[in-house]
């Protein structure tokens, strides 16, 4: 995935905010929140970091071309990098975006999540 393509799939999200910040980083928030970072990798390949469950966490953390997520890992968060993919795993990748903007939301207050359009039962 492009940097290119990990923005237009972070804009599709509801209630998404881009700022570029942390050395030239793509930044996505919720709410105001965090949910995605394109960027931190000292070489010329797209790195993504996301939140992920702790099972996510654990699974991911190992495989190749993934990673804890540098600075957010070591301190306790579950974060983790993509720093090495292929077509093969942006599927992959949207999943955990999509599952990373989710998660971030249900830490939003609830009247905000209203505000927002935001894990409303329907």
């Amino acid at each position: 995935m492009t940097y290119d393509e990990y923005n237009d799939f972070c804009r599709s999200l509801t209630a998404t905010s881009y700022v570029v910040q942390w050395g030239g980083s793509h930044v996505w928030k919720v709410g105001g929140k965090v949910f995605a970072i394109g960027g931190w990798e000292k070489t010329d390949q797209p790195a993504f970091t996301f939140k992920v469950s702790e099972l996510n966490y654990n699974v991911l953390q190992d495989r190749p071309g993934f990673r804890p997520a540098p600075y957010m890992a070591s301190r306790g968060m579950k974060w983790i990098q993509q720093y090495e993919s292929s077509e093969s795993t942006d599927d992959e990748l949207k999943y955990y975006l999509k599952e990373s903007h989710r998660m971030v939301s249900l830490g939003l207050t609830k009247k905000l999540q209203r505000e927002l359009g935001l894990n409303q039962c329907e």
